[in-house]
């Protein structure tokens, strides 16, 4: 875990290699806290298809607001059944329209929301099927503070 990120740079891992055998729904990672004055954050997602079976693999990663109260979305990663590795950046001086609403665990396919940085990250991601064989999904980040 970082230490605040007002000296600079971060690394965090959002999801550890985990291999996925089964369905699974909004299944979350413990948040990584402590990223008063992130600016930007960079995720890679790297999914690595098994054998065979399974349909899809989504992870959003999201932020707080209220300490860990309550999760929005920034980033979503969707995977069907080819490996892949991908990435999204936010970053927090992007201006966000009026009145956005938020949403847990429902941004839409491979889409970012700039402008929002909390103090914390995690990721909820859901599959589909069953993968068979050595199906792994791995989230890792790099934070920019001030």
């Amino acid at each position: 875990m970082p230490t605040l990120l007002r000296a600079g740079y971060g690394q965090v891992t959002l999801l550890a290699p985990t291999t996925i055998t089964t369905a699974v729904t909004a299944v979350v990672t413990a948040p990584v806290t402590g990223l008063l004055g992130m600016h930007f954050a960079m995720m890679q997602a790297t999914f690595t298809y098994g054998d065979s079976g399974g349909t899809s693999v989504k992870a959003w990663i999201q932020t707080s607001f209220d300490g860990g109260t309550t999760w929005v979305d920034i980033a979503n990663f969707a995977f069907a059944t080819t490996t892949a590795r991908t990435m999204h950046s936010v970053r927090l001086a992007t201006a966000v329209a009026a009145n956005y609403t938020a949403t847990d665990g429902t941004l839409a396919d491979n889409t970012i929301k700039d402008g929002l940085l909390g103090d914390q990250l995690r990721a909820k991601y859901t599959t589909v099927g069953t993968y068979v064989g050595a199906t792994t999904l791995a989230i890792h980040a790099t934070l920019k503070g001030m």
